[in-house]
């Protein structure tokens, strides 16, 4: 038998308890042909030499949005790492401003109030900008700062006339008037001026986007809301995705979950997208995943739907973006038309009402392994955790909010209240397959960075953020491998390296296993392989 392509000389970690590791992988036709001695007497059209790397199947985001992170990577930088105080971030908005046209918007995005000390203002982004429109996102994308001439381009001339917006907040200063600052669905003023991003730019940025995510060994991802809604673009979304395939510019393995508002009657007593399509239509490089809908809001940002009040804000709990019956009428109407779903639920509060609905959408219809999500699932109670194993509900909690975020979540819950914020260890107890995932470009999207911090649970100012929680190495990979796969049902394609499966895999500059727990995350990348054909060879192995 001839293979397309043959790896030898590696030291591949397959996670397959039957044989859990291997030196040699062989493929044909995307798929693993076999492994050592299945391969005895086999030729190939490509022999490439591993060199004695280590290997493991290939990385898989469960919450990544990868259409997000290529429109940022094209966007004003105002992460920390590159702004340190707001004084900086407007002279990043101004120097921005300065080589654009007078009628042109200055964008940004990755700002966190809670490391520079307040949220931007309208006023200050007016003096900054020259009289340019600005809009500036939030890191959690759940927020965002415009100035004046933003808010007219809205369709209000007059500040004073921006109007408040149910599911959201629109900030205010002493006078009454907007300070800038939009939360969660109030984004939509600005959203309906800005959106959708133009059909070629939008496929600039998958492009932009996948590249960079091959070098960090991401093999598939879930993208969590395309089409119209809070985390989408518009109605071409998946026209540019499957465009991106044709082209080879989507080096992923993608699944979209369509936003809540692309949903409607499509007759004969269904509820989903035109021509009954649904969860699960498409192939392996593209596909339809859950439907994707909001509950409420950010952790850091403050506007998760929490049970108690955040610490130190005596009487802000949060909010839900739609009322609670509004969200249940939506989940048993796509849960009776067979849909997956994945429901943003941050707080506990939000947490519960979801659980509720889930709970009486199963009942009402039964349907077996039906999987449905909680996205970030971010502060749960122990009660809650054994009802979200119970229910066979699948937690999407983001380890690499630990280092990145953890300090402000920290702040916002108060010590007592953070042992059950992010909680990792706690899922698998309780018989949960637990998926790993980063909600790039909310945080650094690298995989080795997220399992860095499932395992060091270390927020970035040393502190430990929830050590009882803290996962294995194996534990850790097999989340950001065959847990994400499972968390779509693509288990029996992805996340282990055995015949029959996708060879998909990712090859490391050290040994995950052996390198102290502290330096995890300074690993890197060498190579990344989907369908056997590398995507990146930083290594130059096919060379």
């Amino acid at each position: 038998m001839r293979l397309d392509a043959l790896f030898v000389n590696g030291r591949f970690t397959t996670l397959d308890p039957g044989r859990p590791e291997a030196t040699r992988l062989g493929v044909f036709g995307g798929r693993i042909a076999g492994l050592d001695e299945e391969l005895d007497g086999v030729t190939a059209d490509l022999v490439v030499d591993l060199g004695g790397a280590p290997v493991v199947p290939g990385f898989n985001d469960a919450h990544h949005h990868l259409s997000m992170r290529g429109q940022r990577l094209r966007e004003l930088d105002l992460r920390e790492s590159q702004v340190g105080s707001l004084d900086e971030l407007y002279a990043k908005v101004a120097e921005r401003a300065a080589g654009l046209p007078p009628d042109a918007w200055v964008r940004g995005a990755g700002y966190d109030q809670n490391k520079l000390g307040a949220h931007p203002t309208r006023e200050a982004l007016d003096r900054a900008a020259g009289g340019r429109p600005v809009w500036l996102q939030h890191v959690s994308g759940h927020m965002g700062v415009a100035n004046t001439a933003a808010f007219a381009l809205m369709g209000f001339s007059r500040v004073a006339d921006v109007p408040e917006v149910p599911g959201g907040t629109v900030g205010r200063d002493t006078a009454g008037l907007p300070d800038g600052l939009l939360t969660e669905q109030a984004q939509e003023l600005a959203n309906r001026v800005l959106r959708p991003v133009a059909h070629e730019d939008y496929i600039r940025g998958l492009a932009l986007a996948s590249r960079a995510a091959a070098a960090e060994g991401l093999t598939s991802f879930t993208e969590p809301g395309v089409g119209h809604g809070l985390a989408g673009n518009g109605s071409w979304d998946v026209a540019a995705f499957q465009e991106a395939v044709r082209q080879g510019l989507l080096l992923q393995r993608a699944t979209l979950m369509p936003g809540s508002p692309n949903l409607h009657d499509v007759g004969d007593g269904r509820f989903g997208l035109d021509l009954g399509m649904g969860t699960g239509l498409g192939d392996e490089r593209l596909r339809i995943g859950p439907v994707k809908l909001f509950s409420d809001g950010s952790l850091i940002g403050k506007t998760a739907a929490m049970c108690c009040d955040y610490q130190g804000e005596p009487g802000n709990r949060g909010l839900l973006q739609e009322d609670a019956e509004a969200l249940r009428a939506f989940i048993l109407r796509a849960h009776a038309s067979d849909w997956q779903i994945a429901t943003h639920a941050i707080g506990d509060h939000a947490v519960e009402v979801i659980l509720d609905a889930y709970e009486e959408a199963q009942a009402r219809h039964p349907r077996p392994d039906a999987r449905h999500r909680i996205e970030h699932c971010a502060v749960t109670s122990d009660a809650q955790v054994a009802r979200i194993a119970r229910l066979g509900v699948i937690p999407v909690p983001q380890g690499r909010f630990i280092s990145e975020l953890g300090d402000g979540m920290l702040a916002a819950l108060g010590p007592e209240r953070a042992r059950g914020c992010y909680r990792q260890r706690s899922f698998l107890d309780a018989g949960i397959t637990l998926p790993g995932s980063s909600d790039c470009p909310v945080t650094d999207g690298a995989p080795l960075l997220g399992i860095h911090d499932l395992v060091n649970q270390r927020t970035a100012a040393g502190v430990p953020f929830n050590p009882a929680e803290a996962l294995t190495v194996a534990q850790a990979l097999h989340a950001y491998t065959a847990g994400s796969a499972h968390a779509v049902h693509e288990d029996h394609l992805k996340g282990v390296l055995s015949r029959g499966r996708l060879a998909d895999f990712a090859v490391l500059s050290d040994d995950l296993f052996a390198v102290p727990a502290e330096r995890i995350g300074d690993l890197t990348v060498a190579a990344t392989a989907v369908g056997g054909v590398l995507v990146h060879d930083a290594a130059g192995f096919a060379r």
